[in-house]
């Protein structure tokens, strides 16, 4: 496995696991709330993992994937809990 997807899989498996236990926990409209600050969290988080990394080639590009896949999966999630409620 490549540097480039040890680190982004986990901000991925991350915010996969809060959709779900937002769309679980979460009551009528709330996951309206709840989402959004669970990007937030996971932009912190990635910055976390990034800068821990200690490697300058390819941060951007590091970053931006992993956010850019975290915002699809939050997109992915809302578009399944506004059809499912």
């Amino acid at each position: 496995m490549t540097i480039k997807l040890a680190s982004i899989l986990p901000v991925w498996i991350l915010v996969l696991v809060a959709a779900v236990v937002i769309g679980v926990v979460s009551t009528d409209h709330e996951y309206f709330t709840w989402l959004p600050i669970a990007l937030g969290a996971t932009i912190v988080f990635t910055f976390v993992v990034q800068l821990s990394l200690r490697k300058k080639e390819g941060f951007v590009g590091r970053l931006v994937l992993s956010t850019v896949g975290a915002m699809v999966i939050l997109a992915v999630a809302t578009l399944v809990l506004t059809l499912t409620r």
